[in-house]
């Protein structure tokens, strides 16, 4: 069989095509993880979020956590009463919606620790949104659970 000019554009074209659909298929099988479904009420309440870290980080005790392979413990400011802690805690894994986790706030002598065992290892985005009495407060970071 002879190779001419003809059979080499089309052997081109079809190579080209080919990739294109390749790359179609891959991008539609990719998974894309939101941060939050509800992306455009907490664009609307973004100001609100920025008063409660301002009033986060102007307390003279600040909000504590530390994250091992025990678990995830929080410390409230001496000046917090347990009985008016109110609140969430929220464990966002970038990279697997799966992982997430919620938790109520529920202090015991200003403190409250999450067993490992209720976060699967990963890097999550700990976002804590807490009430005292009247005043409202938002503390966030970035914790590695890595458990035994």
């Amino acid at each position: 069989m002879k190779f001419n000019w003809g059979a080499g554009i089309t052997a081109l074209y079809l190579g080209f095509v080919a990739m294109i659909l390749l790359l179609v298929t891959m991008s539609v099988n990719q998974k894309i993880d939101l941060v939050t479904d509800q992306y455009y009420d907490e664009e609307t309440k973004f100001q609100e979020k920025l008063n409660k870290t301002n009033r986060a980080t102007a307390l003279a005790e600040p909000l504590q956590w530390t994250a091992n392979e025990e678990g995830l413990t929080i410390v409230y400011p001496k000046t917090a009463t347990d009985p008016e802690l109110k609140g969430t805690i929220k464990l966002y894994c970038p990279s697997n919606d799966k992982n997430d986790r919620s938790f109520e706030i529920a202090s015991l002598n200003n403190q409250q620790f999450i067993p490992a065992s209720k976060i699967p290892n990963a890097r999550y985005r700990l976002q804590i949104d807490w009430k005292n009495g009247t005043d409202t407060y938002w503390n966030e970071d970035v914790i590695v659970m890595n458990s035994k």
